[in-house]
């Protein structure tokens, strides 16, 4: 798991700087049926949401630990993400991901096991869970370098 907590690292600290360094014309710019940037990066604040409760609930929660979903599209939009400031949706996203992070280092070998059950009743651990948050997000901050150049 450190390999994970590593790359969780690099990738607060090298996209705080990306961000805060973007113009917001560039964040902003929303082509049709399409996410902005500034929505993607709402999307991952979502995530983080969701998830620092999944990594949070799941050390007191009976096992298997029920995993609940949420509808991507309709947060984007309740959430007004277009809307906001992008000052204050890096540091929104910023501060979740560090105690997401926080969490991660505490997390001990035998928790690693712990299991989850999926909609589709499958089973994962939260070792996938956390490996699988990683990249979600390295997946999307390289959407967000690449997506209508910057």
């Amino acid at each position: 798991m450190q390999e994970v907590i590593l790359k969780f690292e690099e990738l607060l600290v090298e996209n705080l700087d990306y961000f805060n360094t973007t113009n917001e014309e560039v964040l902003d710019f929303k082509p049709d049926n399409k996410w902005s940037k500034k929505e993607i990066l709402g999307h991952l604040i979502d995530s983080a949401i969701h998830n620092l409760v999944r990594f949070t609930e799941i050390h007191y929660a009976p096992k298997p630990y029920q995993y609940r979903t949420y509808n991507q599209e309709d947060l984007v939009a309740i959430n007004q993400y277009q809307s906001t400031g992008s000052k204050e949706l890096i540091q929104l996203w910023f501060s979740l991901n560090k105690q997401i992070l926080r969490i991660f280092k505490s997390v001990n070998s035998e928790a690693l096991h712990y299991e989850i059950e999926l909609n589709d009743k499958s089973i994962i651990n939260l070792r996938f869970l956390m490996s699988d948050y990683v990249a979600h997000l390295e997946h999307h901050i390289k959407q967000i370098q690449n997506r209508y150049s910057s």
